[in-house]
């Protein structure tokens, strides 16, 4: 029986440049030196929650100006779990799960190679441990999985290519933490009351893992804050197509769903 080792130590932390600066482009560098210690003080402490006067000791404050600038980051970027002192930043926190998810798979499939070794070295021919739970494929042809063949049937609007949803679904389904009927209905309850046009495609909504957005932390997008925020970082805006925001920086095109909450500065392809 194989036993899998976890790595929950991650010493690097991964930073959004053009997201960062966009989100910060209206801090003073004081402010943005103290959210760069805040977002390293809790990915040390592996995005557990910490408390004010937590904050107040790694950023060295010696006075109230000092607490008081604390405090705003604090309100700006973190969130106080059910009113308690207890901060935490949902960003770092799917970050965190992400590498954590990622590296026990390694440590499962590292596992299973050396059983198959020491099996076939003990007995002269390897025999199979027990495989990891994957979707199953069906005898359609497409070659649909069963699974995902039910988590399509739940989905009231059916946006986008369903093949490519079938092949992000099969990258993604691991994450799922609910029944395929729960993630179908957290699809409907995103995408209700949405013009047809900005409803995401299936295959996306997948990919960026929205079933991980609790309701309450969902909000309709701030149109003329986001384009004001990327002018002030010298982009200039273009056009707008499906859920996306398409910009032109130094000869490059980039683009941000406007429908994903960190405003994430992607690339043109």
């Amino acid at each position: 029986m194989t036993k899998e080792r976890t790595t929950d130590k991650f010493h690097a932390l991964q930073l959004f440049t053009d997201t960062f600066s966009a989100e910060t482009v209206h801090l003073t560098n004081k402010a943005v030196g103290i959210y760069i210690r805040l977002l390293c003080f809790a990915w040390t402490k592996n995005t557990k929650p910490f408390t004010s006067e937590s904050a107040y000791r790694i950023c060295q404050c010696i006075d109230d100006i000092c607490r008081k600038q604390v405090d705003y980051i604090l309100q700006e970027f973190f969130k106080c779990e059910d009113e308690k002192d207890a901060w935490t930043h949902k960003r770092l926190i799917r970050e965190y799960d992400y590498l954590k998810n990622k590296y026990l798979k390694k440590s499962i499939s590292g596992s299973i190679g050396a059983e198959i070794r020491w099996n076939k070295s003990a007995n002269g021919k390897s025999m199979a441990p027990s495989p990891i739970p994957s979707p199953t494929p069906s005898s359609n042809n497409k070659g649909y999985d069963p699974s995902f063949e039910r988590l399509w049937s739940y989905l009231n609007i059916k946006k986008g290519s369903k093949f490519k949803a079938h092949q992000t679904y099969q990258k993604t389904w691991q994450f799922f933490n609910m029944d395929l009927e729960d993630i179908g209905d957290i699809y409907n309850k995103q995408i209700e009351g949405v013009e047809n046009t900005f409803i995401p495609h299936f295959s996306t909504w997948l990919n960026q893992r929205r079933w991980e957005i609790k309701e309450s932390d969902q909000k309709k997008p701030d149109m003329p804050n986001l384009r004001e925020k990327m002018e002030k970082l010298g982009y200039i805006y273009r056009h707008s197509e499906d859920h996306f925001d398409y910009f032109k920086k130094d000869g490059k095109e980039f683009k941000i769903d406007r429908y994903d909450k960190e405003h994430i500065i992607q690339n043109v392809e």
